[in-house]
């Protein structure tokens, strides 16, 4: 078995598109939308095969208590093969003014990672 893929509601489907295939080489698949659900959705898929479904409805209210978790999803963790890339990306995304809110170092369970926030403030970790 595998996990065939995640998906996160998001505000701007087409910001958050974009930051994936910019930062991580994410491929989008084309976009859907159904009209009749008012749902619009991307598939991004990375180079392993893992995806990502970003989704967007404009009535969720993203200020809602009900998109608030205290369970279940706390981020994604996305390998960018070495210490030096983890670096790097983590810089070029601080100089872009996303946040970094973890800087690289090894964890106590040995990941190599940094943390930053995407921007609709969902957590990445970027690890080796």
């Amino acid at each position: 078995m595998r996990i065939e893929h995640i998906a996160i509601w998001v505000s701007d489907v087409e910001a958050m598109r974009k930051f994936y295939e910019k930062y991580f080489n994410a491929v989008s698949g084309e976009r859907y939308h159904n009209p009749s659900k008012n749902f619009t959705s991307y598939f991004l898929s990375f180079d392993d095969g893992a995806r990502l479904e970003i989704m967007h409805k404009p009535e969720i209210d993203p200020t809602s208590n009900m998109n608030v978790t205290y369970t279940g999803y706390a981020h994604l963790a996305i390998s960018v093969g070495s210490k030096k890339r983890v670096n790097t990306l983590t810089e070029e995304l601080r100089k872009e003014g996303f946040t970094i809110a973890g800087e690289s170092r090894t964890t106590g369970d040995g990941y190599y990672e940094s943390v930053i926030l995407d921007p609709e403030g969902n957590q990445i970790e970027i690890t080796i």
